[in-house]
């Protein structure tokens, strides 16, 4: 679902059995607001361009986080995916910019507010439910921190 025209991006994934993880992704955990999320990590056209797509379900505190390979404004939308998601965009300097809940299957695009270097996807509701918003700064978008 991700489709990458001049700074657009949309979201997607390939077909994984109910609550696992893809085996080829690396996964990361992200701190926000003393509140940790598990993510596969998205880094390529390829894994950026499938995104979430064809999953049926998401474990809780689990999600994606896209890796750009520079700030830009980014858009995502929910082709081929079935599962109702929140998407928060992030700044170069791991702030999140805004965040989007997104309807499975809706084509229509959900901007970022800004020039963002990441995105995170996760069960729609998940920043709301913690109280997460935009400014609140996101831990652990890199390996190093």
């Amino acid at each position: 679902m991700l489709r990458l025209l001049a700074g657009l991006c949309v979201a997607g994934f390939v077909a994984f059995p109910i609550g696992t993880l893809a085996a080829d992704l690396p996964t990361r955990t992200l701190t926000i607001n003393g509140n940790t999320l598990t993510v596969e990590v998205a880094a390529t056209p390829q894994t950026r361009e499938t995104g979430l797509m064809n999953r049926f379900s998401l474990r809780t505190d689990h999600g994606m986080l896209f890796v750009f390979e520079a700030p830009q404004p980014l858009a995502f939308w929910m082709k081929n995916t079935y599962i109702p998601l929140s998407i928060a965009f992030v700044g170069r300097d791991g702030r999140i910019l805004n965040i989007e809940d997104m309807r499975p299957q809706d084509e229509g695009t959900h901007w970022s507010k800004g020039r963002a270097l990441y995105a995170i996807e996760t069960q729609q509701g998940w920043f709301t439910k913690r109280g997460i918003a935009a400014g609140d700064r996101v831990e652990g978008l890199t390996p190093s921190g």
